[in-house]
């Protein structure tokens, strides 16, 4: 049986990142991963996992941060203090009890190309991950060949698959043969294939047969991991139905997320949340019944 897990996004509207956790908690997720981005966040990331931690919930990893993360394959000072600082964001994290994190490789749609010096760095971040008892994974963010760059050169680096960026940036097209037995974590959120937009599976364009077919032949066995947004149109469509994010991750994330992804969609029809935790169908690709 797969698990879910769920971010606990700073980005939502409205509700703060505790009533956010308080609605992911009652929701019925017991998985989370959190957002490392060393920022002036209101409700400090440090806070954040004590309050998950708390309440029960078990941190999968974390999602460092990756401002100016392109210098870090440039010859600057620059670069130079991306390391350090990404090596006191895996201390702090591994201080929390959290002993996965994973990072992006460049920024934006264009950045330098993969290179000896920035993969120097990695080498360096991922040496002292290693050293203190941390995994780390690297995400497909806007530009190909930076996944395929770490693989080849870091053989322990771990990969991230996050299916909403394939969708808009990679026109679907991801060669899960290369990258097998490597996805240790995943993000999975839908768009319309122009931009990112973290939106519920089922609420974009993106074919969730297929992708989820792909990360099944990867050898991924870890959770469902969403990465969604409660934002612009969920706030204004769910406002009179949900004025905290709870309704809306009890009634929607869990019934889209499962219901979308495995092509396992009737209309009218009122699932329990108890059905949905049941997600072990959702690699065997079967439209069964089910009795309620």
């Amino acid at each position: 049986m797969k698990e879910l897990a769920v971010v606990v996004s700073n980005d939502n509207t409205n509700p703060n990142v505790y009533d956010t956790i308080d609605a992911i908690r009652e929701a019925g997720f017991q998985n989370v991963f959190l957002q490392w981005y060393d920022n002036n966040l209101e409700i400090s990331q440090e806070a954040q996992a004590a309050y998950c931690q708390k309440l029960g919930l078990r941190i999968i990893f974390v999602h460092l941060g990756y401002q100016n993360i392109n210098d870090i394959w440039l010859d600057t000072s620059e670069g130079e203090k991306l390391v350090e600082r990404y090596c006191r964001d895996i201390d702090a994290c591994r201080e929390q009890g959290i002993d996965h994190v994973m990072m992006h490789l460049c920024s934006k749609s264009q950045a330098p190309g993969p290179n000896a010096i920035g993969l120097n760095r990695f080498r360096r971040i991922t040496d002292h991950a290693k050293n203190v008892g941390v995994k780390v994974s690297f995400e497909n963010t806007k530009i190909k060949g930076y996944q395929e760059f770490i693989v080849k050169n870091i053989p322990d680096a771990g990969i991230c698959y996050d299916a909403g960026h394939v969708h808009a940036h990679f026109d679907d097209d991801y060669d899960f043969s290369f990258f097998k037995g490597k996805i240790d974590c995943i993000h999975l959120h839908d768009n319309h294939g122009e931009q990112d937009e973290h939106l519920l599976p089922g609420d974009g364009t993106l074919n969730w047969q297929n992708a989820m077919k792909g990360l099944k032949s990867s050898g991924y066995d870890g959770p469902l991991t969403l990465e969604i947004v409660y934002r612009k149109d969920y706030a204004a469509m769910r406002s009179s139905i949900a004025r905290t994010m709870k309704r809306w991750i009890l009634k929607n994330s869990i019934r889209k997320a499962i219901g979308a992804a495995n092509g396992f969609q009737r209309s009218g029809k009122n699932y329990e949340k108890s059905d949905f935790l049941r997600i072990g169908f959702l690699f065997t690709w079967k439209n069964e019944s089910r009795q309620h």
